[in-house]
């Protein structure tokens, strides 16, 4: 009896003692702050797990740092000097801050290609010797810039007009009549058909294919610059200057587009003769691998019927279409072909045209060969050849939908063979010039970030970073991952959940849906914490449930879960998001009562769009850079997915949220940027205008200088904006 009493008085004394530690404990784990969490914090470089940056030279791998370069033994992952930064700084003359950016252009040779705005050099490390200079005269004043390394000569628009300068340091002007309205050498068609840039060497150098871009016909939307608040009356004008951005919005007049090749041995420009440009884009240009010929992706207004054309790079002659491709519904191609290294009359043509992104092999002839890749998963990135091998290196989400992992494939016979270091979670790759070896760069939902040497060609793999959880010693929420069906009633959709920190399954938390849901875009994946975005930890901190759903119309599932929302932009969209609200509801730890919404962009015209078709349901929103309306909208996007207002009435009607600022129950913040040129200001002043006479009460704040996303540390006063609304109403 005895004993008994004393053991019960030790297991309580035991039981005082763990939960005072556990207390202790969790008084001394950190909580995070904004300046921790968001990019444009203060602290936020110290709170990202480590990385390290790379170059191949050859097949030999170098890592680029601040202060120097270091061989890498890819044996043993060790690192011994190449060179230092005050080396380089003291050979070459240049002005260089660091040696991320420096590449190795030669394999075998001690050569580095250095830049610092003001001149590209090609120097030799060891004898301390440069090979050339190139100077210019003001490349930071440039609106585009590419070098060529073979042949040295670089192609830049300044002051609106084209120029070459040759390796001799001759500039010659392409062009008098570059304005506003007459663009060359730059992205066209506003950055969309993965189009990033306007200048186009071939592949000797010697010849430049170029874009013209005429929008003298496109409207002008009336942005304005505000002068910096701590202006003097001395120092300028105190007058707002008027900053108009050429807009073609759906259904309107659009630019046309030329593409002209500027031969620098001859001096003399000729143009693709394509035809009429009017109503027509032009993408994926290519040069052959002689450069006698360029390929190029012609595309009709309605983005139904695309052609992949050759033209004679000499006269600019068309010789023909030889590939043709049509969809009831829109046809994307984001990519260019790619020649065989090893064989140039043969090229990979990557498309969708089976329900999939997959590749395929065709010949100049335009006949195809063969089908490389198929199933019910999507080629992600084509990233590069081992032509011993005859192999191609591509990513792919064939283990599971939610990953990102690297294969080689075989092209003559097909077989793919997983090349990345674990067969988890989400893998990049860079790859030696060879193809020999890759550093595979991963994440998994537990893992921060991992590199690995691996050799393809026999399989053999070492681990080269192993980061730290920057994370670690913070009082942390948990990330959980699932799918439900989507309205449709058979589609698994992915989502991600994030629980409060110190979560209390007895108890009922507010909870925010945070929404993208657009084309070309994921939220939930198989990296680091299920891909979630710092905020969330954030607010789980402040004891929030986070909500992430991909629902129908997001990438990486096929042509048929994307085009699902064509010509109705929202429904479905938000058909599936319900479906997530519902899986909410049935967890007793959500708070039906209290739930909350907020997304960015398309986001944005998702959260409005949730909060007035089930204002019921939304006690809280923040919508940033919301769509409206999508006769609002840009041209290219816009009539891709919903065709035109004029052919499609009922589908813009039926996604406008004009007519629904009459259902705006909950507490709405609309958070824009004064200079946003994607989801123009007129979106957001119109629902604001239809909400006055319905009598409805939105919020609205503004950043003044900031485009469609805010920069900087700014970023960092938005998401406590962001934060503090739902504190104030949703908590």
């Amino acid at each position: 009896m005895k004993m008994n009493k004393f053991m019960v008085m030790l297991g309580m004394m035991t039981a005082l003692f763990t939960q005072n530690a556990a207390s202790v404990q969790a008084q001394e784990l950190k909580k995070f702050t904004l300046e921790d969490l968001n990019f444009g914090g203060n602290n936020y470089h110290n709170m990202i797990a480590e990385n390290r940056w790379t170059a191949w030279w050859g097949d030999e791998l170098v890592r680029t740092d601040v202060e120097d370069c270091k061989l890498v033994n890819k044996a043993t992952g060790k690192e011994s000097v190449l060179f230092t930064l005050d080396d380089i700084k003291a050979k070459s003359g240049l002005n260089l801050h660091s040696l991320y950016s420096v590449s190795f252009p030669e394999a075998k040779k001690p050569l580095v290609l250095l830049n610092d705005n003001k001149s590209t050099q090609l120097l030799n490390w060891k004898t301390g010797k440069a090979v050339w200079t190139i100077e210019y005269k003001d490349r930071s004043a440039a609106q585009a810039w590419n070098f060529h390394y073979g042949s040295r000569n670089t192609a830049y628009v300044k002051g609106d007009q084209l120029y070459v300068q040759t390796a001799n340091g001759q500039s010659n002007q392409l062009t008098t009549d570059g304005s506003r309205n007459i663009v060359y050498g730059q992205s066209v068609h506003r950055d969309e058909f993965g189009i990033s840039g306007g200048l186009f060497w071939s592949n000797k150098g010697n010849k430049l294919a170029f874009y013209r871009m005429d929008q003298s016909m496109v409207t002008d939307f009336p942005l304005i610059n505000i002068p910096d608040p701590s202006w003097a009356p001395t120092s300028g004008s105190r007058m707002a200057t008027p900053a108009p951005e050429k807009y073609p919005m759906a259904g309107e007049t659009s630019h046309q587009v030329k593409v002209g090749v500027y031969d620098v041995n001859t001096g003399k420009t000729v143009w693709l003769k394509a035809g009429d440009p009017t109503d027509r884009y032009f993408t994926n240009v290519t040069w052959s691998p002689d450069d006698k010929t360029i390929y190029m992706i012609e595309l009709n207004r309605d983005q139904n019927d695309c052609q992949l054309v050759a033209y004679d790079a000499e006269t600019g002659d068309k010789k023909g279409a030889i590939y043709h491709e049509t969809d009831e519904k829109y046809v994307e191609h984001l990519t260019p072909i790619v020649f065989l290294p090893w064989d140039s009359s043969k090229f990979i043509l990557e498309c969708q045209k089976d329900g999939f992104n997959h590749l395929y092999l065709f010949n100049t002839k335009g006949e195809q060969l063969k089908q490389i890749t198929s199933g019910n998963w999507v080629v992600m990135e084509t990233i590069g050849f081992n032509e011993k091998r005859h192999s191609v290196i591509i990513a792919s989400n064939e283990r599971n939908l939610i990953q990102r992992n690297i294969y080689s494939v075989n092209i003559d016979n097909g077989k793919r063979t997983l090349i990345d270091e674990n067969g988890e979670g989400w893998h990049t790759a860079s790859l030696s010039t060879s193809g020999q070896y890759i550093v595979d760069k991963y994440s998994t939902p537990t893992v921060p970030r991992n590199m690995t040497i691996v050799n393809v060609d026999n399989g053999k793999k070492v681990r080269y970073l192993t980061a730290a959880d920057p994370w670690k010693g913070y009082n942390m929420p948990e990330y959980k991952n699932g799918t439900v069906k989507a309205a449709d009633g058979t589609t698994d959709l992915f989502y991600r959940l994030v629980l409060p920190v110190d979560f209390d399954p007895n108890k009922k938390y507010p909870t925010i849906i945070y929404v993208y849901g657009g084309p070309h875009a994921h939220n939930v994946d198989a990296s680091w914490h299920w891909g979630s975005r710092s905020w969330e930890t954030y607010m789980a901190q402040k004891g929030y449930i986070l909500f992430i759903l991909d629902n129908r119309g997001s990438e990486h599932r096929g042509k048929a879960f994307e085009q699902v929302t064509f010509r109705h932009l929202g429904d479905n969209e938000v058909a599936d998001q319900m479906e997530g609200v519902k899986y909410l509801k049935s967890l007793p730890y959500v708070d039906a009562d209290r739930i909350g919404v907020h997304g960015w962009s398309f986001g944005g015209f998702m959260t409005i769009n949730m909060m007035t078709t089930h204002p019921e349901v939304f006690k809280v929103g923040v919508a940033g850079g919301p769509v409206i309306d999508w006769k609002w909208y840009e041209v290219m996007y816009g009539e891709r997915y919903m065709d035109t207002p004029q052919t499609n009435p009922e589908g813009y009607a039926s996604s406008s949220l004009i007519p629904k600022a009459k259902n705006l129950k909950g507490k709405l913040q609309i958070i824009v940027g004064l200079n946003d040129n994607v989801c123009l200001l007129q979106h957001s002043l119109s629902f604001l205008k239809q909400c006055i006479q319905d009598g409805t009460q939105p919020d609205y704040f503004v950043y003044p200088g900031e485009p469609h996303n805010m920069r900087g540390h700014q970023s960092t006063h938005l998401h406590e904006r962001i934060s503090q609304y739902f504190d104030d109403y949703l908590k």
